[in-house]
């Protein structure tokens, strides 16, 4: 069912026109560099130094689960090893079970949502959409791998919340939170 769904997309919502944005979409999440130096920026500022916090937690946790533990256990290979199609993209290194962009975009996005009440968090929500269907459009991840990486996604966004607030007042963190300027 996985690759019927994914066949389907190939050939139903695959548009010449849109190749270039879906290649952009998910070449700009990347390896994760412009969500660290973001995340580092949240905590340069008092105002939103504890999402910063969390957000940095959230994409350490996902990254030591996704690309640590899951990854080389499950070893699925891409979709398009098996299928035989040409993609757009330089070949992905790496396997294919979970979409560490879907668990990272997730992580990231999550954490921002769940910590900040403005009208980014839904501008980031859509953006992280983007990037799972990326996957799928693109070729390189099967839809249960897309679905999986969400989850663990939100899942360590809900976990580094627990965390730092669990350590919110301890008075190493609360000088670190309190600070003016790092």
């Amino acid at each position: 069912m996985d690759l019927n769904i994914l066949v389907w997309i190939h050939e139903y919502l695959v548009i010449d026109q849109l190749n270039g944005f879906f290649i952009f979409i998910t070449n700009l999440w990347g390896d994760g560099v412009l969500a660290m130096l973001t995340a580092l920026l949240l905590i340069l500022k008092k105002e939103t130094r504890l999402t910063g916090l969390i957000i940095l937690v959230s994409l350490l946790l996902n990254f030591m689960i996704v690309n640590a533990i899951i990854k080389p256990i499950v070893a699925r290979p891409r979709p398009y090893t098996i299928y035989e199609i040409q993609i757009l993209l330089p070949d992905p290194r790496g396997f294919s079970f979970p979409s560490g962009h879907s668990a990272s975009v997730f992580a990231f996005v999550w954490a921002y949502f769940i910590t900040r009440k403005d009208r980014w968090r839904w501008m980031l929500l859509g953006f992280a959409l983007l990037v799972c269907f990326s996957r799928l459009y693109l070729f390189v991840h099967y839809p249960t791998d897309v679905l999986v990486g969400i989850v663990i996604g939100i899942i360590c966004a809900l976990l580094s919340k627990w965390f730092v607030l669990r350590f919110k007042t301890k008075p190493w963190m609360v000088a670190f939170l309190e600070k003016e300027s790092l």
